[in-house]
């Protein structure tokens, strides 16, 4: 938590293959964000989520920090930390326990349910990163969202396990931590983002929201009200621009600025005309000039294999979980699509065709507000969940905090009244 007077400050912070980005976040009255800090640096010492220069990453978290700092005038003591890469793993497990009054459903028969749901074995090496219910049922009545207060006999819960490399987590911590910072909580990128740009609508219909960053995509699948399925596909937006690089003849910085600033992931937009100048390393000239078309050209095919890996694994999940073989049944509200590799033109037009739906958009983060309006862009949607995670929880603890002393008080005046009478 950030330290600073008065101010309910959170911070996230996010180190990804191509930026660190970290904001400093204060809750407001309403409930909204509001955004007062932040940093951002090109990513060093990172590749597809996992760590392979340490020093590097340190430098750069205590840049994106001391940005962060400054502009918030604040000091970071703590913060929300996302992780991706491809050794996050998902399972949906269900837990039985008998309901211990006997009369009605308390909070002890949540935990005790939920803690049998996630007390399975998991692969070597891993540990359980979040616990997420998804329903309850109580003898014969399915589909609770909040059992508390409920009668029955027995409770059942099915829950979203999502689980990380134990050296992948220690790594990145290792990396803050010599930062004189620690980490309140780590939390898979893609969760994250869901809590940034995903509707309440959205989730109860339900939805696929992919975040397409550098080195990774996270994918998120809700339905009726709860996540389903993660996954993180280890291919992203570097490969893209790898292509441009090998095709065009280009180093790697000048290809991602090429594509940014003239990519296209679908060429049937582009006039077949349309001219571009990008650098020239043979040293023959400054720049050399070629079809934006020929570019898109380039883009287009390597989009639509990365969308196709996604559509691929909902179409394994439709069939491991029984859902009939149109997508839409279970994915109502369509595609969301987030994340830095979702700024190029014609995604939209490109998923559509992927996902044969018109139900295609760019997430963009939500109840978020301040003055620097470029963290509001859909490449800062995990640090802006991350944000949103830690308000969850700093209004719980709050929450827990208001009762624990309304229960002192009434105690209290329980112990005076006894005094006086006796």
């Amino acid at each position: 938590m950030a330290k600073i007077a008065d101010k309910k400050l959170i911070v996230g912070l996010e180190i990804g293959t191509y930026k660190v980005s970290s904001l400093v976040g204060e809750i407001l009255q309403d409930g909204t964000i509001n955004v007062i800090g932040i940093g951002n640096v090109q990513s060093q010492g990172m590749n597809k989520g996992y760590v392979n220069n340490l020093e590097s990453v340190v430098q750069c978290i205590r840049q994106v920090i001391e940005q962060a700092e400054m502009m918030a005038d604040c000091q970071v003591s703590s913060v929300y930390l996302a992780i991706s890469g491809k050794h996050i793993n998902c399972q949906n497990e269900i837990g039985i326990v008998p309901i211990l009054s006997k009369e009605e459903v308390t909070q002890e028969d949540v935990d005790n349910v939920v803690h049998t749901a996630k007390s399975v074995r998991i692969r070597d090496k891993y540990e359980i990163l979040h616990v997420i219910p998804q329903e309850y049922a109580i003898d014969h009545q399915v589909g609770i969202r909040n059992p508390i207060g409920l009668s029955g006999v027995r409770i059942q819960a099915k829950v979203h396990i999502i689980t990380c490399h134990v050296d992948m987590t220690k790594n990145l911590i290792k990396a803050v931590e010599r930062c004189g910072i620690k980490v309140d909580q780590v939390i898979f990128s893609g969760l994250a983002s869901s809590y940034s740009v995903l509707t309440e609508e959205e989730r109860e219909l339900g939805v696929c929201m992919i975040d397409i960053g550098g080195g990774t995509m996270d994918i998120a699948i809700y339905s009726g009200g709860s996540l389903r399925h993660t996954k993180v596909i280890p291919y992203a937006g570097n490969i893209v621009t790898s292509d441009i690089a090998y095709v065009f003849g280009t180093l790697m910085n000048d290809a991602e600025i090429i594509k940014i600033k003239y990519g296209c992931a679908c060429s049937n937009l582009i006039d077949k005309e349309e001219q571009i100048e990008i650098p020239d390393i043979s040293g023959r000239s400054s720049t050399k000039v070629l079809k934006r078309y020929s570019l898109s050209k380039v883009i287009e095919p390597r989009y639509m294999e990365l969308l196709g890996f996604v559509n691929s694994e909902i179409l394994r999940l439709q069939k491991q979980l029984r859902f009939q073989s149109d997508k839409r049944d279970m994915i109502k509200f369509g595609i969301v699509l987030t994340g830095g590799g979702s700024k190029i033109e014609g995604i939209i037009e490109c998923a559509k065709t992927v996902f044969k739906t018109n139900q295609v958009r760019i997430g963009k983060p939500l109840n978020v507000a301040g003055s620097i309006k470029y963290a509001e862009e859909s490449n800062y949607s995990t640090v802006i969940g991350l944000l949103h995670y830690g308000k969850y929880v700093y209004l719980q603890d709050e929450s827990r905090c208001t009762k624990k002393t309304l229960l002192n008080t009434w105690l209290h005046k329980v112990i005076n009244w006894i005094k006086r009478e006796f």
